[in-house]
């Protein structure tokens, strides 16, 4: 199993959509690298959704139900279908993922516009570390 950290705008589609929707598709990636991470994305892969915009933090864990299938709005690119798994006890700002030593090669801090990056095993422990949260 692998995690991926998925971004989003909260005021297009936020982490609580997600909760009370019980599912979504993910589409409208338009990004030749972010399309390919989100082709390697498998069913039953994790998922930290991340808040962009005034928010900048993680605040969501979510699981990947179907793997990636032509984008309904444009099969040239692709979607997958998530489901919530839970919150994020205390969401895990981006400043706080850059001020941590450990996450210095974090794809998101690298590659910070990237809206499909992959996580480690041992970024994802820390994110979850930082934001009290057990899965």
């Amino acid at each position: 199993m692998a995690t991926w950290l998925f971004k989003t705008e909260p005021k297009t589609f936020a982490f609580a959509d997600l909760v009370r929707d019980k599912t979504a598709v993910w589409d409208g990636i338009r990004n030749p690298e972010a399309r390919n991470n989100l082709r390697a994305a498998k069913k039953g892969d994790l998922v930290l959704v991340y808040h962009t915009g005034d928010e900048r933090a993680v605040v969501g864990v979510a699981k990947i139900t179907r793997a990636a299938y032509p984008d309904p709005a444009d099969a040239d690119w692709l979607a997958v279908d998530l489901a919530p798994v839970r919150d994020v006890t205390a969401p895990v700002s981006l400043a706080a993922i850059k001020a941590d030593a450990r996450l210095a090669d974090f794809v998101l801090v690298r590659r910070g516009r990237l809206s499909v990056v992959p996580v480690s095993d041992a970024e994802l422990g820390v994110i979850l570390a930082l934001g009290r949260t057990k899965l």
